[in-house]
């Protein structure tokens, strides 16, 4: 289909205008990142904190859990203390449990000495109270625990006041007991008992690529190879056929991680790579994000033309008038067919468009076609043509058409073969512009 060539000032609007759609969706939500130990080791790590510190005092209601397993296994070998396992859960020692506070409080003043330089205030607090795993078929868990309860008045206070809080690893029983919580394990009660509208999982995973795993073909890839996003049960889907691959394991669990948190009605998580500049701003301000989103609420839809629509597919379809791809149509022409149109709308900002024009005979024209130039990875063009051709299909016509000057090598990917101008409806002929010479390509359905 064709695009735009590119064009620096509307893309620069394009920025403007979705960082301002998104900031005005998300400001007052709470958002949870939880961040792996090595991700503060990386050279990236102090601008990962200005833009957390950024959305902060932007607005935005900002929870940090670290991890601090790496940390963790790093102190404890220091000082001789051998760790065991039960399953895939650290079994954590009375002797074991002051270092493990050690470790987790180091990796969390990271972050403190992190906000402190973007003059954002944060707090390291007592806010999650534990409960021991106690045994677990015959193995007695120690100071391994889990969540029993979130003080969430008094995280929401300092929400409320614009600081930063941050969970570590640990909690406490009511009598003061610590416990060694996983991470994984905090940041999914949080974004759950705090109502997050998002959860950030952040770490130097590579994420799920054809390289390493088994992926679907249904799977929306780009052309880096990143999966741009999936709902729970693609996630779940790949998670199963994965099981058996031989790897680290770290990118399945990130999924496992997302899985739950949807399921729990948290309505995105985004997996993004912490090594990679701004990756959080552009995972938040942009449809096309930086990482792998896993999504609970209805992300994409293509719905019918609204008037108040207009504006929007005419700035769509403008680069493509002034090049001959589309001819040109005003706000009165598309107004006049408005219930011929549908529109391809994500996070609600309209990306793309298309008409449908009925002409008798049991045909009709596919027209006005318009991407948004920034989004071909998505593929809303050939989504929009098998809507219409779908919808077709259902108002009884037997065969589509559309009538191009250029792009006849895209429709005909699509399965579209070349016709004649004679094949056209003769309501349609009466009208055929023979300056443009446009091809006919049709879709018997």
């Amino acid at each position: 289909m064709p695009l735009p060539l590119p064009d620096k000032s509307w893309s620069q609007v394009d920025l403007v205008r979705e960082v301002f759609h998104y900031q005005s969706r998300f400001e007052g939500s709470t958002m949870v990142f939880k961040i792996d130990f090595p991700v503060t080791a990386d050279p990236l790590f102090p601008s990962l904190v200005k833009d957390l510190a950024l959305l902060a005092n932007t607005g935005f209601k900002v929870i940090i859990v670290p991890g601090a397993k790496e940390w963790i296994d790093s102190v404890l070998n220091e000082y001789g203390i051998v760790s065991k396992y039960c399953g895939d859960v650290r079994i954590t020692t009375e002797t074991a449990m002051p270092f493990v506070q050690m470790a987790a409080f180091h990796t969390a003043t990271r972050f403190m000495t992190g906000f402190s330089g973007s003059r954002t205030e944060a707090v390291i607090g007592n806010f999650v109270r534990a409960r021991g795993l106690g045994v677990i078929n015959g193995t007695d868990m120690e100071h391994t625990g889990t969540v029993d309860k979130f003080y969430t008045d008094s995280l929401n206070r300092v929400l409320e006041l614009g600081m930063i809080p941050i969970l570590p690893c640990i909690g406490w029983s009511p009598s003061g007991k610590p416990y060694n919580v996983p991470s994984d394990e905090i940041a999914f009660q949080a974004a759950a008992k705090l109502g997050a509208i998002k959860l950030f999982i952040i770490s130097l995973s590579k994420g799920i690529t054809k390289e390493q795993y088994k992926i679907p073909e249904s799977t929306e890839i780009d052309k880096n190879g990143r999966i741009i996003r999936l709902t729970p049960q693609e996630a779940a889907r790949i998670v199963e056929i994965n099981s058996n691959v031989r790897t680290d394991g770290k990118a399945l669990d990130e999924l496992r991680l997302a899985i739950k948190a949807s399921s729990a009605g948290v309505e995105r998580v985004h997996i993004i790579n912490g090594a990679e500049e701004g990756a959080v701003l552009k995972e938040l301000f942009s449809n096309l994000g930086a990482g792998t989103m896993v999504y609970a609420d209805e992300y994409e839809s293509i719905r019918a033309l609204r008037s108040q629509d207009i504006p929007d597919i005419l700035r769509l379809m403008e680069p493509l008038m002034q090049q001959g791809y589309l001819i040109r149509r005003s706000p009165e022409d598309i107004q006049d067919k408005k219930d011929d149109y549908a529109v391809f709308e994500i996070d609600g900002r309209i990306h793309a468009c298309g008409a449908l024009h009925d002409w008798g005979e049991n045909q009709g024209e596919i027209a006005a076609l318009a991407t948004d130039s920034g989004y071909s990875d998505l593929g809303m063009g050939r989504r929009i043509v098998r809507y219409f051709t779908d919808r077709a299909q259902k108002a009884g016509m037997r065969r589509v058409f559309v009538l191009t000057t250029r792009t006849h090598d895209w429709f005909e990917s699509l399965g579209f073969r070349e016709s004649t101008v004679e094949s056209l409806p003769s309501r349609k002929r009466d009208t055929y512009d023979l300056s443009r010479n446009s091809k006919v390509f049709s879709l018997e359905l």
